[in-house]
């Protein structure tokens, strides 16, 4: 677990939100970098490492598009505003995990008209209060009264997250627990550096988390009922690129058309990109899921 959290925090701490000193595809990890000849031309992909759920979606698409003759380009950036804002303006061609229907819903209203939508690829995707299964609470209106157990504080992500939004203009209002606790925001790795304390010590906790996502099942994480539907719906994942993406790169548009992911698969690509291979190895757990899943998705380049 200590090694997850270690990694977790290395991906923050390197992370910019600028968009500059691009590495180039797997050199970034200390790779060849050899995926592609490059003579297609160069992609920039742009993520947030600490998101990890776009981690290892992010690097599934370097692989394919490497394998299809691109250069790609990763771009680490530590909030949504600025890479919704690059994925307008052109400095970013792809954001490989982007929540648009609901969750980044407000960056689409500013952004959307120099966005592309290259098409959904994860249907369950879903926000959410959680508490370590030891905890006997089970529903967001059982916080109510609860403040002192959990010290006052909701433990969340980075302050400009879609879910940071959702739990403080939708989620306190709804129960009226504003008065009662605080949402502590700072960066996915001090979530799960205070959750892995926590739930070590058998302590109670309760953060702001989201589906799919590898810690619900490394912490036990139950998410509480959610009866006056304050954090959303179900919503999907989408690959969104800057405008006319499509119409330059109609390969690029057609093997991301075809991609599409169930639970159990997506669950796997990510839990072997950030706790079985780990940073510096994003490559080999995709080669190793790919050999693992050949018939994942129509449009899978194997080899």
């Amino acid at each position: 677990m200590n090694k997850r959290i270690t990694g977790i925090v290395a991906l923050g701490a390197i992370a910019s939100l600028t968009l500059a000193g691009c590495a180039t595809g797997n050199q970034a990890e200390g790779g060849s970098g050899e995926a592609g000849d490059g003579d297609k031309g160069t992609i920039t992909l742009g993520f947030l490492p600490s998101w990890t759920d776009g981690l290892s979606t992010a690097y599934l698409l370097e692989d394919q598009l490497g394998k299809l003759g691109y250069t790609v380009e990763m771009e680490e950036l530590t909030e949504a505003g600025p890479l919704y804002a690059g994925l307008a303006q052109g400095d970013v061609d792809i954001f490989p995990s982007a929540w648009p229907e609901l969750t980044h819903a407000s960056y689409m209203e500013t952004y959307g008209d120099r966005i592309e939508d290259l098409g959904a690829y994860y249907d369950n995707a879903k926000l959410s209060i959680a508490v370590p299964d030891y905890v006997d609470i089970t529903s967001i209106d059982q916080l109510a009264g609860n403040g002192a157990r959990f010290n006052g504080k909701i433990i969340g992500i980075e302050p400009g997250a879609g879910l940071t939004k959702q739990t403080q203009e939708s989620m306190l209002p709804a129960y009226d627990l504003g008065g009662e606790y605080q949402l502590v925001t700072s960066s996915t790795a001090a979530m799960l550096t205070e959750l892995d304390s926590a739930v070590s010590a058998q302590r109670d906790i309760v953060v702001t988390s989201w589906r799919p996502f590898w810690a619900n099942a490394a912490y036990g994480l139950r998410d509480l009922e959610d009866p006056k539907g304050a954090m959303g719906e179900t919503e999907a994942l989408h690959f969104l690129g800057t405008s006319g993406l499509a119409e330059e790169y109609p390969d690029v548009a057609e093997l991301i058309a075809g991609i599409r992911l169930d639970d159990e698969q997506y669950g796997s690509l990510e839990d072997m990109v950030v706790n079985e291979y780990g940073e510096g190895k994003y490559a080999d757990a995709v080669d190793a899921w790919i050999a693992a899943n050949p018939d994942a998705f129509s449009t899978l380049i194997a080899d």
